[in-house]
C-alpha cells in the first residue's frame, strides 16, 4: 500500500524487455534506505518488487500485464521517474489509499499556469473518467492529487509549486502518457452498486436489468 506522496525522483538506468516482459533498473538513493529484496517500490505509480539492490539503485521485474496497463514500457534510459516505498504501518498518511495497481493510462492535453499553480489537463477513457469526481482523489504517475475539474473526455488537477518540484509531472509535455489509478474506495463502491456488470458497463439500467448489485428493487424490499 502506498500514499501517493513521492519520496524522490529516480532515473531509469535500463529497461530490458523480452517480448512484453523483462527487467527495469532504476538509479535511486532515498528509497533504498531500509529497503530489502522482496520489498515494494512504486515506480511512476506502478508497484514493483525489488529483486536486486545496488549501492545506487535497484532492479525489479516487469511482467507483460504491467507493460500493457502502464507507460513503463515506453521508459528510456535517463528518464526521471517518481518513487515511493510502501507505507510503513506506523507512517503518516499524507495522500490517499494507493495500491500501485494501475487502472490505465491517460494523455496530457495541456499545462496552463495560474499564478503559483499549474493546471494539468489529462484525457482519459470512459472507464477511468466514470470513477473520477470533482474534489476527489486521483493518482497520476504515483502522485496523489485532488481533482479540480472533470468532464466527459478529460479531468484537470492544479499542481502547487512543491509538488511540481518534487515530482516529474510538470516536466512532461502535451501528448505524453501518464499512469492513472482511480480512487480505491470508488472502485469498491462501483462493484457494490453494479456487481460484475460494473466491470464492463457502468449503466445502472443494465445492472438492474440483470438483477446485480444494489438495485432499486433491493432497496425497496428492505425499506430503504
Amino acid at each position: 500500500m502506498f500514499t501517493g506522496i513521492i519520496e524522490e525522483k529516480g532515473v531509469i538506468r535500463s529497461l530490458s524487455l523480452a517480448g512484453s516482459s523483462g527487467t527495469l533498473a532504476v538509479r535511486a538513493k532515498k528509497v533504498l534506505q531500509g529497503t530489502r529484496i522482496g520489498d515494494s517500490i512504486a515506480v511512476n505509480g506502478v508497484c514493483l518488487t525489488v529483486v536486486s539492490l545496488q549501492p545506487d539503485g535497484f532492479t525489479a521485474d516487469v511482467m507483460a500485464e504491467t507493460v500493457r496497463k502502464s507507460s513503463l514500457g515506453s521508459c528510456r534510459p535517463g528518464d526521471a521517474v517518481n518513487l515511493e516505498r510502501a507505507m510503513a504501518a506506523g507512517g503518516r498518511f499524507g495522500g490517499h489509499l494507493v495500491s500501485g495497481h494501475i487502472d490505465g493510462t491517460g494523455t496530457i492535453r495541456s499545462l496552463r499556469r495560474e499564478e503559483n499553480a499549474v493546471w494539468v489537463t489529462i484525457e482519459a477513457g470512459k472507464e477511468i473518467l466514470e470513477l473520477i469526481v470533482e474534489k476527489g482523489s486521483i493518482c497520476i504517475d504515483g502522485i496523489s492529487l485532488t481533482v479540480a475539474a472533470v468532464d466527459e473526455s478529460s479531468f484537470s488537477v492544479s499542481v502547487i509549486p512543491h509538488t511540481g518540484m518534487e515530482t516529474t509531472l510538470l516536466d512532461k509535455r502535451p501528448g505524453i502518457k501518464v499512469n492513472l489509478e482511480n480512487d480505491m474506495i470508488g472502485k469498491y463502491v462501483k462493484k457494490l452498486l453494479y456487481g460484475d456488470a460494473g466491470a464492463q458497463d457502468s449503466s445502472r439500467e443494465k445492472a438492474e436489468e440483470k438483477g446485480e448489485g444494489i438495485t432499486m428493487a433491493f432497496l425497496e424490499e428492505y425499506g430503504i
